[in-house]
């Protein structure tokens, strides 16, 4: 009984919050009128509209949450960054077409939320009334100057004021249950009129995908700058040290054939060492046990590959084998975070999970370092955002000073 009453507290109280946010309306929208024609004219009143323009986006942002909370989902703002200089704001917030559908979202509010507020309470005060009906006609005198409505209604006849009672009764059940209904009402009027339109939703996908599509070419750039270095400094020098050994001996297998093998052994020892770079390059372009065994086994490997200097522990949740970019991604953005951790934390222990949620993949690296960690500080980080992006993904980093740090990445597994 306490948790009904309790419930029906909230609901009336957040009635009545609906309401006052929806009394603003006619207080906001005269000062509104006033300030726009004057502002256009003669340039005055820039001040009153700017404010009236902010003060009614953060009641739409308060509705925002609220309805959020009752519809179980986020209701995007619409609005678009304001440039600097009031004038410039001025104009902004003029053409935003956000700006006039928080207004119509206010009138809106007004009626129904002084509507909802009105029949929440009067349905009540009704069902009491009603249920009171016979005690009400017992104990005021028959020629009392005020009676209340239900006696009114009845004219205070003997039967009629308990045919009432079950009247009360039903309005009981209604009161109880519309105001959750009334209040889904004004989260879905809010998600209508105060959510971003199709052409915005539109226009920030454009923006999205310009700034993955940059960010997957810097990463193919670095990536290629890595390669070339690679080659540059390690198989080539051993290679042009190869053939330089190779002509000595070439020049020494006559005259002194002792020097020739000598040669030839430093030879055969460059080609090896070449050989092995060239093997870990090929490895970290694509490691034969990502494409032969997947990804979760790729992980394995890595992990047992540093274990010898920090222990890991691996939560694998892997149920199928998914698209080779997205393995790949997912693979080095876990190779990064594992370096990251082992070079520069200073931690104890370090934990991995990888899930497959369906849609997406979720990778979470946690070590009990010192933390700080900060992608304006190194490449690495920087890396591993620029590898996400590309995928439409995100990258959440949690690193306190003192510890722990925790990277918490989803990649879409449609990508």
């Amino acid at each position: 009984m306490r948790q009904q009453v309790g419930r029906i507290g909230v609901e009336l109280g957040q009635l009545v919050v609906g309401a006052a946010i929806g009394i603003a309306g006619p207080v906001l929208l005269p000062l509104m009128l006033v300030s726009v024609p004057v502002t256009l004219v003669a340039g005055l009143g820039i001040l009153l509209f700017v404010g009236v323009v902010w003060l009614t986006r953060r009641l739409a942002d308060l509705q925002r949450r609220r309805a959020a909370a009752v519809l179980g989902e986020p209701i995007a703002s619409p609005y678009s960054p304001l440039p600097r200089g009031l004038l410039a704001q001025t104009r902004a917030l003029l053409g935003d077409p956000a700006t006039w559908r928080d207004l119509a979202w206010l009138l809106c509010q007004f009626v129904v939320g002084v509507g909802c507020l009105t029949l929440g309470i009067g349905l009540w005060l009704a069902a009491v009334q009603c249920l009171s009906a016979p005690l009400l006609n017992a104990l005021l005198p028959a020629d009392a100057t005020f009676s209340p409505a239900v006696l009114e209604l009845t004219g205070r006849s003997g039967p009629l004021p308990w045919l009432l009672v079950p009247v009360g009764a039903l309005l009981v059940v209604v009161a109880y249950r519309l105001p959750r209904h009334l209040i889904a009402g004004q989260a879905r009027l809010a998600g209508w009129l105060l959510a971003p339109t199709a052409a915005v939703r539109l226009s920030v996908r454009v923006d999205e995908l310009t700034t993955t599509r940059a960010a997957a070419v810097d990463a193919s750039a670095v990536e290629l700058r890595r390669l070339e270095r690679d080659l540059h400094d390690g198989a080539q020098v051993r290679l042009v040290a190869l053939r330089m050994n190779l002509g000595m001996a070439e020049d020494a297998i006559d005259t002194d054939p002792a020097e020739a093998k000598t040669l030839l052994a430093e030879a055969q020892a460059s080609a090896s060492a070449a050989l092995s770079e060239l093997r870990d390059l090929v490895r970290g372009i694509h490691p034969p046990v990502l494409a032969d065994r997947g990804l979760g086994s790729a992980v394995q490997a890595l992990a047992l590959t540093l274990a010898s200097s920090i222990p890991i522990e691996l939560d694998l949740r892997l149920d199928r084998r998914l698209g080779a970019p997205v393995e790949s991604a997912a693979y080095f953005v876990v190779a990064e975070s594992l370096a990251n951790a082992v070079r520069h934390s200073g931690a104890d222990r370090i934990q991995v999970n990888v899930v497959d949620s369906g849609p997406a993949l979720q990778i979470t690296v946690r070590d009990d370092g010192r933390g700080g960690a900060n992608p304006s500080h190194g490449t690495g980080l920087r890396g591993i955002q620029r590898r996400v992006s590309a995928f439409d993904g995100t990258l959440r980093i949690d690193s306190p000073p003192g510890g722990p740090t925790v990277l918490e990445m989803e990649l879409p597994c449609g990508s």
